[in-house]
């Protein structure tokens, strides 16, 4: 086996946002996954957007309302403008931007229609008596966390740090854990998914063989007056830019979007056309890998989308291979200029066993030894799936054969393909059908009964947010 040459102590680029790649190296916190973002930003995009106009003079910024402001009463529930700024600079935190008075006056309309959505719901879930135990809501933030490559407990770090309360997080995560266990009552014994209907779709599948399907992410941004939708397009356009400039956009869709898989990144998984707006498809079928969609008007509001990828329906192969990995703990950020002596002996540790470890078993029980700082077992990939760096990484590698020493800001991975092979990527199992079904069912029923309570409430709302 050839020896892997010693590389320098300088952190290996960024490998992308994908979860169990960002848990495989550990790199971390808002610039990394920001940089990442903006390169799967093209350049270019089909669908058109307005030019860029020449800055006008700035405007004096308006003047703040005092943070125990009264902006609505939902209910008899009073909604303060501290709550309203409190999402806010949550938002330009967990986003890694830059926010300037400005924009914050467009954002706020739209976190107050928000957040009165939000106490209604909240209304909802204390009248069904429904509790979301501390554990539940700590590992939403962790799953938030890993799939935007940030170590543990990096965003509630970076909250304190910022001087950005925890508990606005908390209490955005509470109502969306919440609002699912309402959901799953309401829909009861409907959400059942038969064999008899995982067959039919099954067979609506095989009959679309062919056809195109989207790896698509979406943001929904409801539309509280039909006749009058200018602020939620405002509010709409404002995000895109945002992503455009680099938010990320998990990160956005879990705090602003309105749709159910807002927890999961907006992340709607492979879709075909007829689960689709006619809306979305007419923009999906024109996008680029990568892009953000302009706004995409559909009923009830606006989807803001991003595509990931297209395949054809029954027809993709893909390599999968299964991974292990080693993973060196630095006792202190790299500073790849000025490295500390144990940062030098994890190097000298991580290349010699780069060059003697054959195996997977025995890879697991070096990350074990180690301290299993990272997961040992990051799951399976599709090789065809990964950024052009991490691609290059382990296309190489036979299974078997260890990686050379990557290095990162906190310490230093080795990888290994434990085995790979070639299968039909395109070919949906029953389990992930059943899944699809329920998803719709309850994005329906989420809808529906979201308008039911804005029908039934008494909201007071004290002038309009600065």
């Amino acid at each position: 086996m050839t020896t892997v040459p010693a590389p320098s102590l300088r952190p290996h680029r960024r490998m992308g946002r994908t979860a169990r790649l960002a848990l495989l190296l550990g790199t971390s916190l808002f610039a990394a996954a920001t940089q990442h973002a903006r390169a799967q930003t093209p350049a270019h995009h089909h669908h058109a957007h307005a030019k860029t106009q020449p800055k006008a003079a700035a405007s004096p910024a308006p003047e703040d309302p005092p943070e125990d402001a009264i902006v609505a009463v939902i209910n008899g529930q009073v909604l303060t403008q501290r709550d309203v700024d409190s999402r806010g600079r949550l938002f330009a935190l967990s986003t890694g931007q830059d926010i300037s008075p400005e924009l914050m006056s467009r954002l706020r309309p739209q976190i107050v229609h928000q957040l009165v959505d939000e106490r209604l719901k909240v209304q909802e879930i204390l009248s069904r008596h429904i509790n979301i135990p501390p554990e539940q809501i700590a590992d939403a933030i962790g799953n938030i966390e890993s799939r935007n490559g940030m170590p543990k407990n990096a965003l509630r770090d970076k909250l304190a740090q910022d001087g950005v309360s925890l508990t606005t997080l908390i209490d955005q995560i509470r109502v969306q854990l919440g609002w699912m266990q309402v959901l799953r009552e309401e829909i009861g014994s409907t959400g059942h998914v038969t064999s008899e209907q995982i067959a039919q779709r099954e067979a609506a599948l095989h009959a679309d063989e062919g056809q195109p399907q989207y790896l698509i992410s979406e943001i929904f941004i409801p539309v509280a007056d039909p006749r009058h939708p200018e602020t939620e397009l405002k509010f709409t356009q404002t995000i895109i830019q945002q992503l455009r400039d680099g938010a990320p956009f998990p990160i956005v869709a879990a705090e602003f979007s309105q749709s159910e898989s807002a927890l999961d990144g907006g992340q709607m998984g492979w879709t075909q056309e007829d689960a689709l707006d006619p809306q979305v498809v007419s923009i999906v079928r024109q996008m680029p890998e990568g892009a953000i969609s302009n706004p995409i008007r559909v009923a009830g509001g606006y989807v803001i989308a991003t595509l990931a990828a297209k395949r054809t329906i029954g027809h993709q192969i893909g390599t999968m291979v299964s991974l292990r990995q080693a993973f060196f703990p630095f006792d202190a950020p790299l500073n790849p200029q000025a490295p500390t002596d144990q940062q030098k002996q994890m190097l000298q540790r991580a290349t010699q066993a780069a060059s003697s470890i054959h195996s997977c078993d025995e890879l697991a029980a070096l990350n074990k030894q180690l301290g299993e700082k990272h997961q040992t077992d990051p799951g399976t990939v599709q090789l065809e799936r990964l950024n052009p760096q991490m691609r290059s990484v382990l296309a190489t590698l036979a299974p078997g054969q260890p990686s050379r020493p990557l290095v990162s800001g906190e310490g230093i991975a080795i990888l290994m393909i434990c085995a790979k092979q070639e299968k039909n990527i395109a070919q949906q199992t029953p389990s992930e059908i059943a899944d699809e079904l329920v998803n719709d069912r309850v994005e329906q029923e989420s809808r529906q009964l979201t308008r039911d309570l804005q029908r039934r409430a008494v909201i007071n709302m004290h002038g309009a947010p600065s």
